[in-house]
């Protein structure tokens, strides 16, 4: 692995001290976290500033990331607005069981739009005066294995752009820039592909649980999520090849109805505000840092939305790359800098792991010894607390 050297100079352009390339939750988390130990940095991002902000994601927050936006100054309106749930509901046809976190593990989880944290974030760096590039096209890496990288673009007004700089964080997901500037990034990587995919919607209507619901049902995986008091968000196990123009508002309540049916439940349904289909899939690349190039978030890791683990393990990356710029700044150290990629792969592979075994276990196959498998493991999880604990723990974020 090659080491982050402990000087640091610049060549010209623009100069900041960390380019941060991607202006989503992870990139601005990111920024704010720099920012609160002194650490000067630049955003780009080849999105507009209102197509980031009304990206529908992530909508549950894990016990650290909550405290992490805390830490940053942006979780005044999440513990206002948010919604603090302390379990899930397992279910296996007429058969339901609550796991309590709080009885479990003595911890909880939020339920907060990744659309709300991005706002926060955007008010945040509004305040600080934070210069962000939008709308930023050609964007390039440069010199990354050099003490003074840099980062070309052209701006939203069609100038040429250079900022030089110490460090880049690449936090512009699966399809920017910064993994595709790694040599040889392919070389180790990992991805594996589902045989299905969520069909997810968002819908004007309270939700017709208090605690989120996980399904598996003979017909395919339903989930009943929520965004607040007056919006839900669900989810169908359909076929990849599937189309949305084959599912119509009614067919769709019809299937999650019947999909989650318990006796005496029964399913609010309402105006569904946004609906697609959404492929499942786990990624792990080769590399997470190279020279002065680290990678965050989806940049280097996707994992299946079964465990909610998307937008928490970025936040995880942000606080190990955020610790680790702190010491080589502050204090001349590049220690923590020059673990980034053991510590955070060490976590990506566990909320890979319970990614993958939320999903295999709540899908049905078109194996039918899968399915007896499957059920099986379910049932067990339903009524050993031990492996309840296990998930809680997993489910929560308690490393």
């Amino acid at each position: 692995m090659p080491r982050i050297l402990e000087n640091w100079c610049f060549l010209g352009g623009m100069k900041t001290q960390v380019a941060i390339i991607g202006a989503g939750p992870s990139g601005l988390m990111l920024n704010r976290y720099l920012a609160l130990h002194g650490i000067e940095s630049i955003v780009i991002e080849n999105q507009s500033r209102d197509y980031v902000e009304s990206r529908i994601r992530a909508g549950l927050l894990e016990a650290q990331t909550v405290d992490l936006l805390q830490e940053i100054g942006v979780g005044e309106r999440l513990h206002q607005q948010g919604l603090e749930h302390h379990g899930i509901y397992l279910q296996l046809g007429e058969q339901k069981t609550h796991l309590d976190f709080a009885d479990l593990i003595g911890y909880s989880v939020w339920v907060y739009g990744q659309t709300e944290v991005q706002k926060d974030l955007d008010a945040a760096c509004d305040k600080a005066g934070q210069q962000i590039f939008y709308e930023a096209t050609e964007v390039a890496l440069h010199a990354i294995e050099s003490e003074s990288p840099s980062v070309s673009f052209v701006d939203q007004d069609g100038n040429p752009q250079r900022i030089d700089c110490a460090v880049i964080a690449g936090c512009d997901g699966f399809w920017g820039p910064s993994r595709k500037a790694i040599p040889g990034v392919e070389i180790g990587s990992f991805e594996r592909v589902y045989p299905y995919s969520w069909l997810g919607v968002m819908a004007n209507v309270a939700p017709s649980t208090d605690e989120l619901i996980y399904a598996r049902h003979e017909d395919g995986f339903a989930m009943h999520s929520m965004r607040s008091d007056k919006v839900s968000r669900l989810y169908l196990q359909v076929d990849p090849t599937d189309d949305i123009a084959n599912w119509s508002d009614d067919r769709i309540w019809e299937s999650l109805s019947k999909r989650m049916a318990t006796s005496g439940w029964q399913l609010n349904t309402g105006e569904i505000t946004e609906k697609s289909i959404l492929a499942m899939r786990s990624f792990v690349a080769g590399k997470l840092q190279h020279g002065r190039l680290f990678l965050v978030g989806d940049a280097g890791h996707i994992v299946p939305p079964t465990g909610a683990k998307g937008l928490n393990s970025a936040a995880n990356d942000v606080r190990f790359l955020g610790q680790g710029l702190v010491e080589f700044f502050n204090k001349s150290d590049a220690t923590l800098l020059n673990r980034f990629e053991e510590r955070a792969k060490e976590t990506v592979w566990r909320v890979t792991h319970f990614s993958w075994w939320m999903t295999s276990m709540l899908h049905t196959s078109k194996n039918e010894f899968d399915n007896q498998l499957q059920i099986s493991q379910l049932k067990h999880v339903m009524k050993n607390r031990a492996l309840q604990v296990n998930l809680a723990e997993n489910y929560v974020g308690i490393r």
